[in-house]
């Protein structure tokens, strides 16, 4: 059990007394100390936040607890976590058992590759069929898993996917559109899509995975002449939401492809991510094409950029 909540400055000096001939003899890193008595580890940390951690976890808190509440007239909920993993767990269940429209999208953190994005529409009915596929957040399964179950998830289940090639990712930044105006703009691109085909889905909800405020979501798409505005925004769309789940596989499906395509075009291994490794290949890739390459096959604005610059210098 572990059991965390701030404390008062008066009660911490009562703390860093009570706790003083406990103390570990050594301290985390931003901790004033941390004690151990009986089964419960005690860390105070110098924020103000204090943890218990142990089978009576819950005991010991409660002593500073009703301090708080005596001395300064503080209630403080401890059940507070409990509470939050049970409203998720309810959420999770309810998104689960709807039909629903999600869009998700891969390559925005990949200094090669294109940027991807998938909405799908998973009706309730096919939610099984999904399960049993052992479809789950793209970035949970491996490579190979998402190359298996994507070519079934396509031909079962009704989808828009858009790439974005890095020579207009490049355009956009050029224009200064930072990574979340893009991805917006991509979203409701693929959501509009799906949702004007001639045939109509009957989705009961229309989920994105927050990567902005909704209100920025909105500013970012206000000037696209086509939009779609009842979203359902929540963060972890991926275990809450099928239609997201399966958008997100999709997505990274044709983005494994793509760079495929593009490792066999240029005869080198192109990797994923913008590591260092990602820097050495960047060297090589202009070596033999030029750095005009880069343009079409990266994103200019990632300190790579920079990087494979100073590596070419030296």
């Amino acid at each position: 059990m572990t059991i965390v909540f701030k404390v008062s400055d008066n009660i911490k000096e009562k703390m860093i007394n009570y706790y003083k001939d406990l103390k570990r003899p050594t301290t985390p890193p931003y901790a004033i100390f941390q004690a151990q008595e009986a089964d419960t580890i005690i860390t105070l940390y110098e924020s103000g936040k204090v943890m218990f951690q142990g089978i009576s976890a819950d005991i010991d808190a409660n002593i500073w607890v009703d301090l708080e509440k005596k001395l300064n007239n503080r209630i403080i909920d401890i059940n507070k976590d409990k509470k939050e993993k049970d409203k998720y767990k309810e959420e999770l269940k309810y998104y689960y058992s709807m039909s629903t429209i999600g869009s998700d999208e891969v390559g925005t953190g990949d200094f090669f590759g294109p940027i991807i994005v998938t909405a799908s529409y998973v009706a309730k009915e096919k939610i099984d069929f999904i399960n049993e596929l052992g479809v789950k957040d793209s970035k949970k399964l491996t490579d190979e898993k998402i190359l298996k179950i994507a070519p079934l998830l396509i031909k079962e289940i009704p989808y828009v996917s858009f790439t974005l090639k890095n020579s207009e990712y490049n355009k956009y930044q050029s224009k200064g559109y930072n990574m979340n105006k893009i991805k917006a703009i991509l979203h409701n691109k693929v959501l509009y899509a799906i949702t004007h085909k001639e045939e109509k889905y009957p989705y009961q909800k229309i989920v994105v995975d927050q990567f902005v405020y909704p209100r920025k979501y909105f500013e970012h798409i206000l000037e696209s002449n086509e939009k779609v505005l009842n979203i359902t925004f929540t963060t972890k769309a991926e275990s809450k939401c099928a239609s997201v789940a399966v958008s997100s596989i999709i997505s990274r499906y044709f983005f494994l492809k793509k760079m495929d395509e593009l490792s066999n075009e240029l005869g080198i291994e192109i990797p994923k991510g913008a590591n260092e490794v990602v820097d050495e290949v960047g060297k090589k890739i202009v070596s033999q094409y030029g750095f005009d390459k880069l343009n079409e096959i990266a994103k200019l604005n990632f300190k790579n950029t920079a990087k494979i610059k100073e590596i070419l210098k030296q």
